[in-house]
């Protein structure tokens, strides 16, 4: 349960990354609420996913859940370059997550 917790973490991380673009340089009252309230929760849930999991590999995997999403939504929401480098270095993000997980014991 502690990985899905912090999936769901790594998502309001995300979250609150993209809010941050919305917020306006913080200007903007309903996205910096979403946003502010974005950043509690994912912290939160990671600190609930901590109790089970080590603090290296979830803070890992929830920086790297959050990074990828991140630029998933740069490209989707604003129109950032999805040139090769970029999905090449998501896709080693992604790569290191995946070998977190497999080197965690259950």
């Amino acid at each position: 349960m502690a990985w899905v917790i912090l999936f769901i973490a790594g998502m309001f991380e995300v979250g609150w990354a993209i809010g941050l673009k919305y917020t306006d340089g913080f200007t903007r009252l309903w996205p910096m609420l979403g946003t502010a309230l974005s950043m509690i929760v994912s912290l939160l849930l990671l600190g609930v996913a901590m109790k089970s999991l080590s603090v290296g590999t979830a803070y890992a995997i929830w920086v790297g859940v959050g990074a990828v999403g991140t630029v998933v939504l740069g490209i989707i929401l604003f129109g950032e370059p999805a040139n090769a480098a970029r999905l090449i270095s998501v896709t080693l993000i992604i790569a290191g997550i995946v070998g977190l997980k497999l080197a965690t014991p259950a």
